[in-house]
C-alpha cells in the first residue's frame, strides 16, 4: 500500500499546482449546455472531489504481491552486478528487480543475490 500512497501524493501535488495556477489567472466562466457557469470555486470543488476519488481508489487497490527468491548466488571476488547478471543470462534490469535493496557499488564477497524470483 505504500506505493499507492506515493501515487496519491503525486496526484495531490499535481492538483495543488493546478489550483494555484487557476487562482493566478483572471476569473474564468465557461458556459456548457444545461450545466450553467463553471467558475474557479466550482473547479476547485471538482478537483477536490477527484482527489478524494483518487485516494480512495489507491487505497482500495490490492498491494503488489512480493517477489519470492528461489535461486540465490554468493558473490565472488571482483564480481559486479552486471557480471553476475550476464553470467546467469539475466538482463541487468531484471537482476535489479530481483534485488531491489542491493548496492551495486558496494558488493562484497559472499553477499547473497537473487538470480530468479516469482510473485508470491
Amino acid at each position: 500500500m505504500a506505493s499507492h500512497h506515493g501515487v496519491a501524493a503525486l496526484l495531490i501535488a499535481s492538483l495543488l499546482v493546478a489550483v494555484t495556477l487557476a487562482d493566478a489567472r483572471p476569473p474564468l466562466t465557461v458556459r456548457h449546455n444545461k450545466l450553467g457557469a463553471i467558475n474557479r470555486g466550482t473547479a476547485a470543488v471538482m478537483i477536490m472531489c477527484l482527489l478524494v476519488v483518487a485516494i480512495t481508489l489507491a487505497d482500495a487497490l490490492p498491494p503488489a504481491s512480493p517477489l519470492v527468491c528461489d535461486k540465490v548466488y554468493g558473490v565472488q571476488e571482483r564480481e559486479t552486478c552486471f557480471a553476475v547478471s550476464q553470467a546467469e543470462g539475466l538482463p541487468l534490469k531484471k537482476f535489479l528487480r530481483f534485488n531491489p535493496n542491493i548496492n551495486c557499488n558496494n558488493l562484497f564477497i559472499g553477499q547473497w543475490v537473487c538470480l530468479h524470483a516469482h510473485h508470491a
